[in-house]
């Protein structure tokens, strides 16, 4: 069994927290592309994990793989492994591997995107990670690998051929390139290389040897299918393939052997950075969605923008993704909201639209259709099953369900990991919407 989990909006929707629920079904949980520009949070009783590189399935127990498709810092990941092993998580290569292809964020790969970024009339709002360098570095041919790392001599020579065409670059930018690179900083690169060497393997070997054994492979994703680097808001995305079917190219796997792919969806939608977000809220809701919903970065701490939810952008993420369920999550930041609106269209020069536009410029421009439900007063953060839960909220999930045409398989009511729960396959289906026809 091989399952994709991605988000479905613009990041930040809560896959941690479900592939940390669902991890303890799985053999292997595998991240397949991104870099520590990513962020998943998981609370596990008092303790909250945050994490950037690692997958959250090391928290349950389950083997962790990182795969060839993403970029690696492995700087911030021996930060990730101390903070592990002091909560009592050790890693061992019994329960962890990082693929010897990863692509190493260099220092001069940071020091670039913060001064491209400056540099930039029209930010895109990067987290100055260097994770589109390093990108780019690998589709030049230019990068520098985890197998180059735990060798001194290759790593070395490879540094040697790199870094001056790089320390021109970043001179004539305006940056101090003899402090990005000293020979402190490469010994300990060197170090951490041979920390990390009893780690480093074939992930796409490991996945398929399990999958031909019968066992359960997870993989999951970084930031959100509408930061996809093709089908996103460009230009303001990220660097990399979000989308399902990056995850076989990220991990080495053939389609083929896909059995599933679920979409991370929150109960309202949220964007960090810059860039289009048609139902974006200034007034006081948008301030109740960030303050009950504690939207603020997980990897920059910046406040997120947020907005009611979009049925447009879900219904493209649906189709980018081939969605076989739905988890939806912060249902509970809706109580106290009334009336809910979701986004049900687009007008744009005069025309409706159900589905977004092609264009990023066109999609800045739309204006939601909106059909309004009645809110709910009552706290969810108890609740424990669909049945208890009060009946408009109950509407709301089915009546999301129902538009985007695909299942829901698990609610999410808070950060906690008792506070997600599975949906019952004799759900309350007569209760669709009799007040959703009502039309703003």
């Amino acid at each position: 069994m091989f399952t994709i989990i991605t988000g479905a909006q613009f990041g930040d929707e809560g896959k941690g927290k479900i592939v940390d629920l669902l991890a303890n079904e799985y053999d292997l949980v595998a991240r397949f592309q991104g870099g520590d520009n990513a962020g998943h949070t998981v609370t596990v009783g008092e303790d909250v994990y945050k994490l950037h590189q690692i997958p959250s399935g090391i928290l349950v127990g389950s083997a962790v793989l990182i795969g060839s498709g993403v970029v690696l810092n492995p700087f911030s990941l021996m930060d990730e492994i101390n903070m592990l092993e002091q909560k009592g998580v050790v890693l061992t290569p019994d329960n962890f591997g990082i693929d010897a292809k990863c692509s190493i964020i260099m220092p001069y790969h940071i020091a670039l995107d913060t001064l491209s970024e400056v540099s930039r009339k029209s930010k895109i709002g990067t987290t100055k990670k260097g994770i589109a360098h390093a990108y780019s570095d690998r589709a030049l041919r230019d990068e520098i690998r985890l197998e180059d790392l735990l060798d001194e001599t290759v790593f070395r020579a490879k540094i040697k051929d790199i870094w001056p065409a790089k320390s021109q670059t970043i001179s004539k930018m305006g940056g101090s390139p003899e402090y990005i690179l000293s020979e402190k900083t490469i010994s300990e690169m060197l170090a951490i290389g041979q920390k990390l060497k009893d780690f480093a393997v074939d992930v796409s070997q490991v996945i398929n040897t399990a999958l031909l054994a019968g066992k359960k492979v997870m993989a999951e994703g970084a930031q959100g299918t509408l930061l996809d680097v093709v089908h996103g808001t460009q230009k303001f995305v990220t660097s990399s393939s979000t989308i399902a079917g990056s995850a076989c190219t990220g991990l080495g796997v053939g389609p083929s052997r896909v059995s599933n792919t679920m979409g991370i969806v929150k109960s309202y939608i949220t964007r960090v950075g810059n860039g289009p977000l048609p139902t974006e809220l200034t007034d006081e809701v948008g301030t109740h969605l960030v303050q009950v919903g504690r939207e603020f970065g997980t990897t920059t701490g910046r406040q997120r923008r947020c907005g009611w939810f979009d049925l447009p952008l879900l219904k493209k993420s649906i189709n980018l993704n081939g969605y076989t369920e739905l988890a939806l999550t912060k249902i509970d930041v809706l109580t106290g909201l009334d009336p809910i609106q979701i986004c049900v269209a687009y007008e744009l020069d005069g025309e409706r639209m159900d589905y977004p536009p092609l264009l990023t410029k066109d999609l800045e421009r739309c204006v939601p259709v909106y059909s309004e439900m009645d809110g709910w007063t009552e706290d969810l953060t108890d609740v424990r099953c669909f049945e208890d839960l009060p009946k408009n909220a109950k509407e709301y999930i089915l009546t999301i369900e129902k538009l985007s045409n695909v299942r829901i398989s698990y609610v999410s009511v808070g950060p906690k990991r008792d506070q997600t729960f599975k949906m019952a396959e004799s759900r309350e289906k007569e209760i669709y919407c009799n007040k959703f026809a009502r039309n703003k």
